[in-house]
C-alpha cells in the first residue's frame, strides 16, 4: 500500500517552477517521492491498535486451514447494502467440536450450516463461532448465507461512493478488516484459493482478484465471476464495482509468456490513465529479471480506479489507485511501481504477522529505488534513498505496536535493504532477493526467515545488523566526527575520530566509506568498519589530503556532521 496526498502538488511544482526541470532529470525519483508528501496511515487508521490484534485472532484460528472460498455477493448501491452466500472448504488440523471464524456483526446471518448441516452459532464483535454436536475431523464445509450495510472500518473496508452521480464501490480490507462483509479466517496465514461471484445492475464492472471466468446478464443485474489460480490471503481480496471503461496492454516474458494488463478507470479518467499506465510493461521487465518471474503468471496484472484518495493498494493482481492519482501527467510513476513490486513482496510472499509488516513495506519501498536507478542511474538511486531519510525514532521496525502503516515502515524499511545491499555487496543481494522470492513464493515468511537467506547466500553473520536496524534498535545513528594530519614515512597520516553522540540506541556498528580528497576530482574511498561509541580510524595518503567526505553515495542511514574546530 502507498499513502498520499495531492493537497499540495499544484504547490509544490508551482514553487519550484523553472528548477523543477533541472532537478527533475538529475533526480527524477526524488522529485517524484517528494511530490507525494505523505500522510501517516496510523492517522487514517483510528479504528486499528494493537489490542485489536490480541482481540481479534484466537488461538483456535491457527487450527483452521481454509482451502477454497466461494463468495456470492450482491451488491445494491441504492441502499448500500449486500447480501452474500459464502461456502468455506477448510482442514482441521485437529479434531474439534467448535470452528471459530472472523466476522464482524454488522451483518446479520440469515443461515449457517456445517457439512449440511443446521448448527447453533455465537456471534461477538469480531467472531462467529460454530457448535457442532459430533467431532469434526479432516475437512469440513461451511455454508453461511448474510445480509446488511457493511462498516467501514479501517481505511474504508466496504465503500458505496458515488462519482459524477454514479456509483463507485470498492473494499479495502489491509490488515484486519475483511470480516465487516466477508465471513473468514482473516489470518495473513491462511492462504485459500477463491471464486467470487459478484453482481450489480447492469451498466457497473465488477472486478476483482484472478481471471474472469463468465460474466452474465439478468434482467438488471450482471454477474462477474472471478477465480484464483493461486493462493491468495484475505486482506490481499478485493471487490470494485463501477461504470467502468476498460483498456488492455500485455507483457511478454523472455521466454514467451504472455501476461495480460488490464486497467478499469471511469470514462472521465479513461485519457489520461493511458497516459499514466503505459509504462507497466516496462517495469514487469525490471521486475521480473530483478526479483523473478511474475507471481500470477497465469492470471492478469490489473489497476482499477477506486475513490480513495490517499493513494494505491496492492489487492492481489488488481491494484486500487485513488482516482486523484490519475493525472495524464505521470506524477505518480513511483506509486504504481510501488504496487506492482508488492505483487512480489506482499502477494506472493506474504508476512507470517503484521509484527513483519516492513517485509511488504520496506521491500516495495526499495524496489522504486532499484527501478529509479536501472531507469536514469547511481544519481537516481542515491536521491530517491535521500528522499527517504528521516530520524525514525517512533519505535522498531519489527513489531511497530500501533504504528504498522507508519512512514519508519516504509522508510526505515528500504533503508535496511539498502544497508543491506552495501553490507553483503551487489551479487549476494540480488541472489538473496531471487532466493527468497522462490523460497517463500504462495507461502508467509517471517523477519527470521528472511534473515536466514540472507546469511545463507552471504556467509555472514548478520545478527547483529538485524538486531540494530530491525529488532531493537531505535532511531538512526548521529555522527559527529574531526579529523587531522602528520606526516609519516613520506606518507601522509590521515585520522578521522568517529563519535556516536545518539540517545535512542547506544552502539550501531556499520561499514563506514570515507572519502579522502586530494584535490576536487581526485580522491580514494576506504571502508572501515565501524564497532564502537567513540572509533578513530587512520589511512595513509600518498598525496596531501585537502577535505574528507564521510558515506559520500549514501550507502548508511545516519546524521553525520563535522565537529566544529575550537
Amino acid at each position: 500500500m502507498k499513502q498520499k496526498t495531492a493537497l499540495l502538488l499544484g504547490l509544490l511544482f508551482l514553487t519550484i517552477g523553472a528548477i523543477a526541470a533541472i532537478i527533475i532529470i538529475a533526480n527524477y525519483s526524488a522529485i517524484l517521492h517528494k511530490a507525494e508528501n505523505y500522510v501517516s496511515k496510523n492517522y487514517l487508521l483510528k479504528s486499528f491498535d494493537e489490542k485489536l490484534l490480541s482481540d481479534y485472532y484466537l488461538p483456535e484460528q491457527y487450527d483452521l486451514d481454509v482451502l477454497h472460498y466461494t463468495i456470492q455477493l450482491d451488491l445494491f448501491p441504492e441502499q448500500k447494502s449486500i447480501r452474500g452466500k459464502i461456502t468455506i472448504k477448510s482442514l482441521l488440523k485437529k479434531a474439534s467440536n467448535e470452528v471459530y471464524l472472523n466476522f464482524y456483526d454488522n451483518l446479520e446471518i440469515e443461515k449457517v450450516l456445517l457439512n449440511n448441516n443446521s448448527i447453533n452459532f455465537k456471534r461477538d464483535k469480531f467472531h462467529l463461532k460454530l457448535f457442532s454436536s459430533s467431532l469434526l475431523k479432516d475437512t469440513i464445509t461451511i455454508y453461511i448465507e448474510y445480509s446488511g450495510k457493511p462498516k467501514s472500518l479501517g481505511f474504508g473496508s466496504f465503500e458505496f461512493g458515488e462519482e459524477s452521480g454514479k456509483s463507485v464501490i470498492y473494499t479495502l480490507n489491509e490488515p484486519v478488516f475483511a470480516s465487516t462483509w466477508l465471513p473468514c479466517n482473516d489470518l495473513p496465514t491462511d492462504k485459500a484459493y477463491t471464486d467470487l461471484f459478484i453482481t450489480n445492475d447492469t451498466p457497473n464492472v465488477s472486478v476483482s482478484n484472478g481471471i474472469l471466468i463468465d460474466q452474465s446478464v439478468n434482467g438488471s443485474r450482471k454477474t462477474f465471476h472471478w477465480r484464483t489460480l493461486y493462493p491468495i490471503s484475505t486482506y490481499l481480496i478485493a471487490i470494485y464495482s463501477a461504470p467502468y471503461k476498460s483498456f488492455t496492454d500485455k507483457f511478454i516474458t523472455e521466454n514467451g509468456k504472455v501476461l495480460p494488463l488490464v486497467y478499469y478507470v471511469t470514462p472521465e479518467k479513461l485519457k489520461n490513465a493511458k497516459i499514466d499506465f503505459e509504462e507497466h510493461p516496462q517495469y514487469l521487465n525490471f521486475f521480473t529479471k530483478t526479483f523473478g518471474e511474475y507471481p500470477f503468471i497465469k492470471e492478469k496484472y490489473g489497476v482499477a480506479e477506486f475513490l480513495w484518495n490517499y493513494g494505491a493498494m496492492e489487492h492481489q493482481t488488481i491494484t486500487g489507485i485513488g482516482s486523484k492519482f490519475i493525472t495524464g501527467k505521470k506524477f505518480f510513476s513511483d506509486m504504481l511501481v510501488h504496487e506492482l513490486a508488492h505483487q512480489w513482496w506482499g502477494d506472493a510472499v506474504t508476512p507470517k504477522t503484521w509484527d513483519d509488516i516492513w517485509l511488504n513495506e520496506g521491500f516495495a519501498t526499495y524496489s522504486e529505488a532499484l527501478y529509479w536507478e536501472n531507469y536514469a542511474g547511481k544519481d537516481a538511486l542515491i536521491s530517491t534513498m535521500q528522499s527517504f531519510s528521516g530520524n525514525f525514532d517512533s519505535g522498531t521496525l519489527y513489531h511497530p505496536f500501533d504504528n504498522i502503516f507508519n512512514r519508519m515502515v516504509y522508510d526505515k524499511g528500504a533503508w535496511v535493504l539498502h544497508m543491506l545491499r552495501g553490507e553483503v555487496g551487489d551479487s549476494a543481494f540480488f541472489h538473496i532477493l531471487k532466493t527468497y522470492y522462490y523460497e517463500y513464493r504462495y507461502k508467509n515468511a517471517s523477519t527470521r526467515d528472511f534473515e536466514d537467506v540472507c546469511e545463507k547466500i552471504s556467509g555472514k553473520n548478520l545478527d547483529y545488523f538485524f538486531y540494530q536496524w530491525i529488532y531493537k534498535g531505535v532511531g538512526i545513528p548521529n555522527i559527529v566526527y574531526k579529523w587531522g594530519i602528520s606526516s609519516a614515512d613520506s606518507k601522509y597520516l590521515i585520522w578521522v575520530k568517529i563519535s556516536q553522540i545518539q540517545k535512542s540506541f547506544s552502539i550501531f556498528k556499520f561499514p563506514l566509506v570515507i572519502r579522502f580528497y586530494f584535490d576536487e576530482n581526485n580522491f580514494n574511498d576506504e571502508k572501515f568498519y565501524i564497532t564502537t561509541r567513540d572509533t578513530v580510524v587512520q589511512f595513509k595518503a600518498p598525496q596531501y589530503v585537502k577535505n574528507i567526505r564521510l558515506n559520500p553515495e549514501n550507502w548508511l542511514l545516519a546524521v553525520i556532521k563535522q565537529e566544529k574546530q575550537k
